[in-house]
């Protein structure tokens, strides 16, 4: 015995209202907006569509409301719907707007004679199994104290969400303010959202298993600080207990969580974000939480990606790191940002704020570790080559060199960019600047000496420019009024990441930072290779050897960055 297939056919999303135009249509939805425009026949067309589309489509009132044309309008009749049965044109016109509905998300697939559920009706693309599944869920409140305000907020919450009346139990051991609601998701997993109020905000967690959102819950709760005690707003108790329901309900029917990194470019894939909420002034947001549970990340492919994950080290509520900002530094002639770090302040420079801003991140992370103890301080990059270019750099300048051979003027003033930057430099100190530039054994690495400060690069132009970059760090950070405990400045390691996936215009030459960086970042992997010979550094990947150290293990990991130890031989 065979099953004849359920008959489903087009149906408007719950809550798409639609406008006549003077000579068109404007439709909105929940994620997606339309507006069709060229002919005065589109809303008389609409009322032959509405009417397909079924009762949800005419609900809205200005649905069926015919545009005021004016004093200005043409003084020929309306044109009234006609039935598409033996009108081809007729019907080509409702399959084309059809189409264009469709293409845009405002029309769903649903069982002939059914009526779609508001929700999830305006979000899911299969809306009865979503609304099958919420039915079918078993949602459970757990709380120390579940007649308290929270739990019954939850509770009401799910119950408006489509779900069976859930159970409420109580768990002595769970703190105060704290509920956690569970359901069996389409698999019959358990799944889990923990919400904590307090008085002046709370949070709730990404869905997971039980288990690991009463975890997650309390590493949160320890990060925040959130204080108990008072007796919280209104409104706060009810935006947390609705985002928890959500994002449970969400999880139960098999819809996008709320926080999805593809719509929000400051939370990281394969990280938990969590939902945020203060009482004063009253907001809520999602933050990424690099730290949180979570496999190890593929490095950053780009810059652009890279300073994705510098956001997330440094978010103002789950972050590890202070966030570098230029705040009100000038960028010109130099980008500078600064943050705090555990040994004072960090100021960075670099010829684009971006470079600056990595730059900054992976110094103030060693200084972090470096603040813990327990053993050798890693090098920090956001991938292991940028790990490992920084790495031997500073092996170089941090050991006498021997083999050194003076290079001339000649070998670099005429590239851009080096003179560009010591002409700055030339400008700021009223002088010419105290030059130096040396050949390191017979080597193609050049060690450049400006005003004191060093800087190992492939060319004696390029050793040239960023030495010079690292001296005007320093005197525009002062002349700022910055008293910096540390500085960190632009190296050629960052090249690749900042050359990654862009093509230089074919007009432009080393004077523009795109191609000149696209031509250090070609230069890297030769340059590692002779600086490995000339030092012999060994490099292995940083573990933490301190409970204090981990949270930073796990946020470096969870953002793709590198750490490396290192051990110099003989070259």
């Amino acid at each position: 015995m065979t099953t004849e297939p359920e008959a489903v056919r087009p149906r408007l999303r719950p809550g798409v209202a639609v406008t006549p135009l003077r000579e068109g249509l404007h439709l909105r939805g929940r994620d997606a907006s339309l507006t069709l425009e060229g002919s005065r026949s589109l809303p008389a067309l609409w009322q032959v569509l509405a009417a397909r589309l079924g009762p949800d489509a005419d609900a809205d009132a200005d649905a069926e409301r015919q545009p005021d044309a004016g004093p200005d309008a043409d003084a020929g009749p309306d044109p009234e719907p006609a039935d598409a049965a033996g009108e081809p044109e007729l019907a080509a016109a409702l399959a084309t707007v059809t189409a264009r509905l469709r293409e845009h998300g405002l029309l769903v697939d649903h069982p002939d004679g059914a009526r779609l559920p508001p929700w999830p009706g305006s979000v899911a693309d299969d809306p009865g199994g979503a609304a099958a599944a919420l039915a079918a869920a078993h949602p459970v409140v757990a709380a120390a104290d579940p007649d308290g305000p929270l739990a019954r907020a939850v509770v009401r919450a799910l119950a408006r969400g489509g779900t069976r009346a859930p159970a409420v139990v109580a768990e002595p051991g769970l703190p105060a303010g704290r509920v956690v609601a569970t359901a069996d998701d389409p698999a019959a997993r358990a799944v889990a959202v923990a919400v904590q109020l307090g008085a002046d905000g709370g949070f709730v967690t990404e869905p997971a298993d039980p288990a690991r959102a009463r975890t997650d819950a309390t590493a949160v709760a320890a990060r925040l600080g959130l204080d108990p005690g008072a007796e919280p707003p209104a409104a706060l108790l009810a935006l947390l207990a609705a985002a928890g329901a959500q994002r449970l309900l969400c999880a139960v029917a098999g819809l996008p969580d709320p926080a999805e990194p593809a719509d929000d470019p400051r939370l990281l894939a394969g990280r938990p974000a969590v939902l945020i909420a203060e009482a004063r002034p009253p907001r809520a947001e999602h933050h990424p939480w690099a730290a949180g549970p979570g496999a190890v990340a593929a490095p950053p492919g780009d810059l652009a990606e890279a300073l994705r994950r510098v956001n997330a080290l440094g978010d103002p509520r789950l972050g590890v790191l202070d966030a570098p900002s230029p705040g009100d530094l000038p960028q010109l002639p130099v980008a500078l940002v600064f943050c705090d770090s555990p040994s004072g302040l960090l100021v960075a420079g670099a010829a684009r704020t971006d470079l600056a801003r990595l730059a900054a991140a992976c110094r103030s992370a060693e200084l972090h570790l470096a603040a813990l103890g327990g053993g050798t301080v890693p090098v920090v990059g956001a991938d292991p080559g940028h790990a490992l270019g920084r790495a031997l750099r500073r092996a170089v300048l941090g050991r006498p060199v021997r083999g050194e051979r003076v290079v001339p003027q000649s070998a670099w003033r005429d590239h851009p960019q080096a003179g560009h930057w010591c002409g700055v430099l030339a400008r700021r100190l009223d002088r010419k600047p105290d030059l130096t530039i040396s050949q390191l054994s017979s080597e193609r690495v050049y060690l450049a000496q400006v005003e004191g400060v060093r800087a190992v690069e492939a060319t004696p132009a390029d050793a040239v420019a960023h030495a010079a970059l690292a001296v005007l760090t320093r005197l525009l950070a002062r002349d700022g009024g910055l008293v910096a405990a540390h500085h960190a400045a632009l190296s050629g390691a960052a090249a690749p990441l900042a050359a990654a996936g862009r093509t230089p215009a074919a007009w432009a030459d080393p004077g523009w930072a795109d191609r000149w960086l696209a031509e250090v970042a070609a230069r890297e992997a030769d340059l590692h290779a002779v600086l490995v010979r000339l030092t012999g550094l060994r490099t292995t990947r940083w573990q933490p050897a301190t409970p204090e150290a981990r949270p930073y293990a796990d946020a470096l990991d969870g953002c793709g960055f590198t750490a490396l130890v290192t051990e110099e031989g003989r070259p």
